[in-house]
């Protein structure tokens, strides 16, 4: 079966968002078949933890960190890890892997009855650290991006990594105001977390 070419000017190209710097990883696979791509999950991540603006977290999700450039990195070696999206303190806009695909963002996880989240969710990492406040940048950038992911997939759920895998994840943390991002996109509060 063909389909037909997406026009030049929309805002998807096989899962590729227009408006974001494109850097692709090779940690991704396939959604399993019928995979309903209707959660979004958002992390926070620094690398070493608390530092900003470097090229450090790329690199983790291209498989070209220096392990032994940080004592941090020690902790986290040999990781093979992405997320879709990765939104910086001054709100610019990185993605890794195509929206059609299954990114390694979530792990051992669960929300709204389902395991394995990767299998059907969108992961975003904003620049921070869990517990830290974040810029109104990055902010203004998460909702136009999950606006322009709800306008391509069935999205009906926003959850923070937290959510999906307590106990084992605190990201983004208390720092994260979610008020603001369910005010700034006016979706139905059931679609977010309650706590």
């Amino acid at each position: 079966m063909t389909t037909a070419p997406e026009p030049a000017d929309a805002l998807w190209a096989q899962g590729w968002y227009r408006f974001a710097h494109q850097v692709a990883s090779p940690n991704f696979g396939p959604r399993p078949e019928g995979s309903a791509i209707d959660l979004i999950v958002l992390h926070s991540i620094s690398l070493p933890p608390g530092v900003y603006g470097g090229d450090e977290v790329e690199r983790l999700f291209t498989n070209r960190l220096d392990w032994d450039a940080h004592p941090y990195f020690q902790q986290i070696r040999g990781a093979e890890v992405s997320a879709h999206f990765f939104i910086r303190r001054d709100g610019a806009l990185l993605q890794f892997v195509s929206c059609d695909a299954r990114a390694w963002h979530a792990g051992a996880s669960s929300w709204r009855g389902r395991a394995n989240c990767n299998d059907d969710s969108i992961g975003i990492e904003l620049e921070g650290l869990e517990g830290e406040t974040f810029e109104d940048a990055q902010y203004e950038a998460l909702a136009a991006l999950c606006a322009a992911i709800a306008q391509h997939y069935p999205v009906r759920h926003v959850a923070g990594h937290e959510h999906i895998a307590p106990g084992r994840k605190k990201d983004p943390g208390p720092g994260f105001e979610w008020a603001l991002l369910k005010r700034d996109l006016g979706w139905p509060q059931d679609w977010f977390p309650t706590a």
